[in-house]
């Protein structure tokens, strides 16, 4: 069904006189599960009558999780939202006996789970043993479709016309008891992940892009773990101010008993002491914990009873001989700069010149981002190294060698060697 968009004041119906005028599609509010919220599952015996329940479901599995990012240091599952057809919606609390989840996890492991955004939620579930076989990420999906907005609610719309009730997101789920509004918005998250999987699902077939797709979800439900950042310590906010390496030592300091505390206590580590404090107090350099606690933060009544293993950690890094002090800006890793290519590797330049403007044609031909088309640092390293001869053979068996998948090869690869050619013949000349 669709309205006018607009309504002309004096009653007259101006849309029916405008042969342009574009109706929107009506979207229905979809405020609550058509079946209720359903109870918060968290014993053995619950747990295993869900896992009965859903194996006798039918289809792919919505899967979905609530974490307390900003609250506590881990990542872990605090909520698991699941929905099958034929067995209904389960919100499953997996923290006093995550033991007990092993007839959950056999009744999962075999059908293809549909979540929305994958990379954020499988860590968690592979945290608790949860082994995905089968993924489809509807948000994935959208961005292979080239919609303009990715998340749930704007796809929920723009493909099913329901609108979802939304607010909760960033809340803390290690809340107990959680409010009945916050499972509310759970149990939606799921309510309809299915439809939209099948919507998504024919929208790509019709696309021609069903086979990219699959690709792109298995390399999502596959990739391993990304390698722990170096130097973590170097994104506090606010050390771009900080120009002294005794300094920067300090802060180093700080921020290592701050995670210690944070992990320990499984507290976000902002919640123990925010970055601003750190850098103060790192550049305040306190001789005694009365000039420590004569600062901001540190003089309230929590900092004060920690006020010792902060001082601590800055006599720590006072101490340090010069030779074990940090340097003032971090050790580069892989390739430098784009912009620093014309004076390091001329040649790599004019390729990148070449190539980029390239795949911003074929993103725009293909409806699809350029960062889905082919990863940046994949489209960097091939550009600084060169290939020769620039073959599209050859190309494609290089981006494959990179990280590519097949699809990404096939398609880009004729693109970027002609972009290769073309940057090796102007250099030439």
């Amino acid at each position: 069904m669709t309205t006018p968009t607009g309504g002309d004041p004096s009653g007259t119906d101006t849309a029916a006189d405008d042969p342009t005028a574009v109706d929107e599609p009506t979207v229905v509010a979809l405020e609550h599960p058509a079946e209720g919220v359903p109870p918060v599952l968290s014993l053995p015996e619950e747990f295993a009558d869900a896992a009965r329940r859903i194996a006798e479901g039918e289809g792919p599995i919505a899967l979905d999780t609530e974490r307390a990012s900003g609250f506590r240091y881990s990542n872990r599952a605090y909520l698991i939202q699941i929905r099958r057809r034929g067995a209904g919606s389960f919100l499953i609390d997996p923290i006093d006996h995550p033991d007990a989840l092993a007839p959950l996890i056999a009744a999962l492991d075999g059908p293809q789970w549909v979540l929305h955004a994958a990379d954020q939620d499988l860590p968690c579930l592979r945290d608790l043993d949860f082994v995905c076989a089968d993924l489809f990420d509807t948000e994935l999906g959208g961005r292979l479709l080239g919609l303009p907005r990715v998340n749930l609610a704007a796809m929920v719309a723009h493909f099913l016309g329901m609108g979802l009730a939304k607010g909760h997101g960033a809340a803390d789920w290690s809340r107990r008891p959680l409010p009945d509004d916050w499972l509310n918005y759970a149990a939606l998250d799921v309510e309809v992940l299915v439809e939209l999987r099948d919507a998504v699902a024919t929208a790509l077939d019709e696309a021609g892009k069903a086979d990219w797709a699959a690709q792109e979800f298995d390399h999502v439900r596959t990739k391993p773990e990304p390698a722990p950042r170096p130097d973590r310590w170097r994104r506090t906010s606010g050390l771009h101010t900080v120009k002294s390496p005794r300094v920067l030592a300090a802060v180093r300091e700080l921020w290592t008993a701050r995670e210690q505390v944070a992990e320990q206590r499984d507290i976000a580590p902002g919640r123990v002491l925010p970055d601003s404090a750190i850098v103060a107090a790192a550049t305040a350099a306190p001789t005694s914990v009365e000039e420590l606690t004569s600062l901001p933060v540190f003089g309230g009544h929590r900092q004060r009873r920690s006020a010792r293993r902060w001082f601590d950690a800055l006599d720590r890094a006072r101490r340090l001989p010069d030779s074990e002090l940090p340097p003032r800006t971090a050790r580069s890793v892989g390739l430098p700069a784009v912009n620093r290519w014309s004076n390091r590797n001329p040649a790599a330049a004019a390729r990148i010149g070449a190539a980029r403007p390239a795949m911003a044609a074929l993103s725009e031909q293909v409806s699809t981002p350029v960062e889905n088309l082919l990863q940046p640092d994949i489209l960097r390293q091939i550009c600084w190294d060169g290939v020769e001869p620039a073959t599209d053979e050859a190309v494609a068996e290089r981006l494959r060698s990179l990280g590519a998948r097949p699809w990404q090869a096939q398609t880009c690869g004729p693109v970027v060697a002609e972009a290769l050619r073309t940057a090796g013949t102007e250099t030439a000349d």
